[in-house]
């Protein structure tokens, strides 16, 4: 059922530890407990699973249960040992598991969603459970009474959540590529803004409440910070995957960021250097180099007898530029393109060798990661996905010994 990887070579990439197997069906999320060598599950084959590690180096199940529908999302609170599992068929149900992780007892089901609950996050200080859903709505409920508080509505499926207890803020991510940030009270709400950038659904959200940072992954293959805490509207762009991305996670010591995506990239984000906003892109009906006309421009090809040409754009300056004048491709890490992109002849003149030096570095997985958590103080990540693998990670070389020691480098 659990195999073990006893090989652990010293080099700077993610040492995979252990593999956790016998799920029947994909595992959506698997969270690690602190403090302790074990590991919850939920999975599509309707199983909520604690794993310990025992003498033999395996994991083994210490809880087998079994519920009504699969379970879509997890969130474990470890003081109070509350387990909080999001359903298929929108039920949100609680449990409470025992000191030595042998007995979980159901404690209340949460009539959250009429869909597909999505994502899940407790706040003890309130005692609220928040919840999104396929049922495109969000809703926060009385872990008390087991009331419904309040419920919001969005235009597309709500795919993932975070929340700010200290404000009370949720950010919500949709399949439509927008974030919606809202302030919860008891029986209301208010809408703060929208946030819009990506171009695909958003897969994942990760809120940093110290920097006041907000990272988002999407299915267009992108992670973009964005700066809430500086309220000028900054955000950086980063791209470096070639498959949706499913999990982020920052690590605020260290100032780097996790991401991994669909195809099993891990991507480990340096986000202490001083990085660009990637430009807008700028509109015109000719090339800003050449001047020739877009295919559009029907009047200026009348007049110029010639045809028009396909707009392409500058990742580096913006411009609407044809494709002989961006001929050249160029990484530009500052800027968040790990890999290269189109840059106009102009800009790929002023970008030198050391501006191509990444600051990401990329990783392999070998599995598809649908859900991904860490324990930074112990250096672990454990990831998930649809292969109904769980792989336990040890992420001390990538992440540098910080991690482990507790001490930033800074």
């Amino acid at each position: 059922m659990a195999a073990e990887i006893h090989s652990r070579p010293q080099s700077s990439r993610p040492v995979l530890l252990n593999k956790i197997e016998g799920h029947q069906d994909a595992v959506n999320a698997a969270i690690l407990i602190p403090k302790e060598d074990g590991v919850i599950t939920v999975s599509e084959d309707r199983t909520i699973r604690v794993w310990l590690k025992r003498d033999s180096g395996q994991y083994w199940p210490s809880i087998y249960h079994t519920v009504s529908s699969p379970c879509s999302c997890l969130s474990y609170h470890h003081e109070s040992k509350r387990v909080f599992v999001g359903q298929d068929n929108g039920a949100v149900v609680e449990f409470h598991i025992s000191e030595d992780f042998n007995k979980m007892n159901h404690v209340k089901t949460y009539p959250a969603h009429q869909n597909r609950v999505s994502d899940i996050i407790f706040c003890p200080e309130s005692e609220w459970v928040v919840s999104t859903g396929h049922d495109k709505c969000v809703s926060w409920m009385c872990t008390h009474s087991g009331a419904m508080l309040g419920r919001h509505y969005f235009t597309s499926w709500a795919s993932c959540l975070q929340y700010d207890k200290d404000t009370q803020h949720a950010f919500v991510g949709d399949y439509a590529g927008q974030i919606t940030l809202l302030k919860l009270e008891r029986q209301t709400y208010s809408t703060i803004t929208t946030l819009k950038g990506h171009e695909g659904s958003i897969g994942a959200l990760c809120w940093d409440p110290v920097q006041r940072l907000l990272f988002s992954g999407a299915s267009d293959h992108s992670v973009i910070m964005w700066d809430i805490g500086g309220r000028k509207g900054r955000t950086l762009l980063l791209q470096g995957h070639h498959e949706r991305v499913q999990a982020v996670r920052y690590l605020q010591l260290t100032r780097q960021l996790v991401s991994c995506s669909s195809d099993g990239g891990i991507t480990v984000w340096n986000m202490d250097t001083p990085r660009e906003e990637a430009p807008q892109w700028l509109d015109s009906d000719s090339c800003q180099n050449c001047e020739q006309p877009f295919f559009w421009n029907l009047k200026q090809m009348w007049d110029s007898k010639t045809l028009g040409l396909r707009q392409h754009h500058c990742r580096k300056c913006g411009k609407a530029v044809c494709g002989k004048c961006s001929s050249k491709r160029s990484a530009y890490p500052v800027m968040g393109f790990e890999f290269q992109v189109r840059v106009c002849d102009d800009c790929y003149l002023t970008i030198k060798d050391e501006d191509r030096t990444p600051l990401a570095t990329f990783h392999e997985g070998k599995h598809n990661i649908a859900h991904m958590d860490m324990d930074p103080s112990r250096g672990l990540m454990v990831t998930c996905g649809s292969d109904r693998v769980v792989k336990i990670w040890d992420m001390t070389q990538v992440v540098g010994c910080s991690i482990a020691t507790g001490f930033s480098p800074r």
